[in-house]
């Protein structure tokens, strides 16, 4: 039987981590914990995805990830019209505070992706 889980982000600000991953994945804010912005979750409103969870840790990051997160903003598409709504969704996660680290283009084996980073540079795929 398959097992429930939650992504567990360590972050220096979890309640700006939570507002930009619920708003890049459509994802469910709750309201703030009584002890504000030492933790905060965010939930998937058709309940399919999991629970992710950040905490805040007195340590930044220092290093890539060894886990990330791949957001399938373009499943099924391929091409030009794969890129442009990758290219469109990075537009977006850039004006909620990520960043663009690079862009891979199709090459017979993948169909091409955009690597990103979230608000405090935790690396992400658009996919």
């Amino acid at each position: 039987m398959a097992k429930e889980f939650q992504v567990t982000y360590d972050c220096a600000d979890p309640g700006a981590q939570a507002t930009f991953w619920a708003q890049a994945l459509g994802y469910r804010l709750p309201p703030p914990p009584e002890e504000p912005n030492l933790r905060a979750a965010i939930t998937d409103p058709d309940g399919k995805g999991p629970r992710i969870y950040f905490q805040k840790v007195p340590e930044g990051k220092t290093v890539k990830n060894r886990l990330h997160l791949d957001v399938r903003a373009a499943p099924g598409l391929t091409g030009d019209e794969r890129m442009t709504v990758l290219e469109d969704e990075c537009t977006r996660l850039e004006k909620l505070g990520a960043k663009r680290l690079y862009r891979l283009d199709a090459d017979g084996v993948d169909e091409g992706m955009i690597a990103m980073a979230d608000p405090e540079g935790n690396e992400f795929c658009l996919d």
